[in-house]
């Protein structure tokens, strides 16, 4: 018999109960371990704030009134739009772009009118701009710097008059320092003809009528992808890493967003009219970018297919396909050349200019972009049940990096996204990029530090795998108004709802902004509260402003049709 059992060879019953891992049911009551499953009090004010859709980074803003002299502190939101840095501003500015990418996708009239006819005034001040440049020139001629300073103030005059009459733009933009570098715009052999039309101004599809006579507008939900790199499994991973393409997909990621502005300028030459979109891009499982748009109107499929085929994008770099240095033998900065020089022979790098210019009238192209055969294409109408759901699948992303769309769950996944990063860590993003000193180039405007590997342009980070441009594209004629316009208008229409219960004050965003300034309180300030106490701000005004809308709504008899019925603008308190 073991010592400590009975003759059965059973423990003793403990005092307290039971006892081994089959009694184990959870720590003991009053424990450390018991009280580390506590939730502490901040965890519960945060959650607290994201079910009341309050920034868990609030600003600290001093608001004061001029009149009154009073000073209070108010709670801003952060505005992030990645819920890793904070959830309810993320998803604030998704449906945000939900309401935009709505607003323009199925329009029957124009967004935006034509501009209105020079007036007599502005007319006058271009004849009176025209002789001041006249009389400039021959100051210039005649090397009379006097009357080229007196010109020069009369012109800035006359361009601030045309500015305050709301003419746009300028009369005579700067000349550039340097002549604009072109190459060829001869079409590549191995892409096909496209058919060229003259450009409409029209931005809206064209209509159709039903045997019945009923006329619909109808609009589209096009996808477009980047060209395959090697076999890839189903969870995205390539079947032979060694044979990936991933120096091809770093470059394609690059230079994708080039390449996505030719396919709309393409299409619109193609199809003869303004073509407007809204597009939002996202990667695929093997971490290639994907792009989603909405289109207003129709375009036939076969020529969305034919576009789509004959768009690239060539990138006219010097070469980078061979590293002439290691990241242990590098061009060494000296300051009185400006530049960098070689490590052994002290001679200096050529400069960004000089090897664009070494490149000779036969060269080819550092890189090519092209998109991949496939091409989706949905028709989609104004009173579709699958619209919603079409605007909630191409804003699905949009709160996350791209390296968080698709969860890397296994080791070969994770590796997958390591082999990108790497191709990525030394691949040259920008003529300004560091990485240009490895292939015995000095980047564009050369400053000392460049460290190849190091590089802080946006391309090269983890989070945006090789994309550096932005994640939602807009066409400028998509719905007639910017982004802060929408927000407005959620705003306003959140002001006319409590109108009805006579609460005018908008806390000096309309007739008071006058008589209100605002301050950023920086972080050391003494006067700025803790994070805290702003969330506890936050979340209270935020039951109080609910409240209000409310019992707007009760007086009204009615719930908003708006608000109750569209999810897109239910938040819009």
């Amino acid at each position: 018999m073991k010592h400590g059992t009975d003759p059965a060879g059973r423990l003793p019953a403990h005092p307290d109960g039971p006892i081994g891992p089959v009694a184990a049911t959870g720590p003991a009551v009053g424990s450390r371990a018991a009280r580390l499953r506590l939730p502490l009090a901040r965890q519960v004010l945060e959650a607290v704030a994201v079910d009341n859709g309050v920034c868990l980074r609030p600003l600290a803003m001093r608001r004061i009134d001029l009149t009154t002299g009073e000073t209070e502190t108010v709670p801003v939101p952060c505005g992030a739009t990645l819920a890793s840095k904070c959830p309810p501003c993320a998803d604030r500015a998704r449906r945000l772009r939900m309401a935009q990418c709505k607003a323009g996708w199925h329009l029957d009239d124009e967004p935006l009118p034509d501009p209105d006819p020079p007036t007599d005034d502005a007319k006058t001040l271009v004849q009176l701009r025209a002789d001041l440049e006249a009389v400039r020139t021959d100051a210039v001629t005649s090397h009379d710097v006097e009357q080229i300073t007196e010109a020069d103030d009369l012109i800035s005059q006359v361009d601030a008059a045309l500015t305050d009459l709301g003419v746009r733009g300028t009369t005579a933009p700067e000349d550039r320092e340097r002549p604009r570098r072109t190459r060829s715009t001869r079409r590549r052999q191995d892409a096909p003809d496209l058919p060229r039309l003259p450009v409409d101004r029209r931005t809206v599809g064209r209509t159709f009528t039903a045997p019945d006579g009923t006329v619909w507008r109808p609009s589209m939900f096009l996808t477009l992808t980047c060209d395959s790199y090697g076999r890839v499994t189903s969870d995205g991973t390539p079947v032979d890493p060694t044979s990936y393409d991933y120096r091809r997909a770093a470059r394609d990621a690059i230079h994708f967003p080039k390449l996505v502005d030719r396919f709309w300028q393409n299409l619109r030459r193609a199809v003869g009219w303004d073509v407007q979109y809204f597009a939002a891009l996202e990667p695929q499982r093997r971490l290639a970018p994907h792009l989603h748009a909405a289109i207003r109107g129709t375009i036939p499929r076969v020529l969305l297919r034919q576009v789509a085929a004959a768009t690239y994008h060539q990138v006219w770099w010097p070469a980078c396909d061979r590293p002439v240095y290691a990241p242990g033998r590098l061009p060494v900065w000296e300051e009185r050349a400006g530049g960098y020089l070689d490590p052994d022979s002290g001679a200096a790098l050529p400069t960004w200019d000089a090897a664009l210019d070494a490149l000779g009238e036969d060269a080819e192209p550092a890189h090519v972009v092209r998109f991949g055969v496939q091409v989706r294409a949905d028709g989609v109408t104004a009173n579709n049940a699958n619209t919603g759901r079409l605007i909630g699948y191409l804003t699905k992303y949009l709160t996350k990096s791209l390296d968080a769309c698709h969860a890397a769950t296994t080791d070969a996944q994770r590796q997958h996204v390591d082999r990108l990063a790497d191709a990525l860590r030394y691949e040259p993003c920008a003529p300004g990029c560091a990485n240009w000193l490895l292939y015995g180039v000095q980047p564009k405007n050369p400053r000392a530090g460049l460290v190849p590997g190091r590089c802080r342009g946006k391309a090269h980070r983890r989070e945006t795998l090789g994309f550096g441009g932005r994640r939602v594209l807009v066409s400028r004629k998509w719905s007639g108004k910017t982004l802060a316009d929408h927000k407005e208008d959620r705003k306003v229409w959140v002001r006319q709802q409590l109108a009805v219960l006579g609460h005018t004050d908008t806390g000096g965003q309309d007739g008071g902004a006058n008589r209100v300034v605002w301050q950023l309180l920086r972080p050391g300030d003494p006067a700025t509260p803790r994070r805290e106490h702003l969330l506890l701000r936050a979340v209270a005004d935020r039951h109080r402003w609910r409240a209000q809308l409310d019992a707007a709504r009760a007086a009204r008899g009615q719930p908003d049709p708006v608000s109750a019925t569209d999810p897109l603008l239910r938040d819009a308190a």
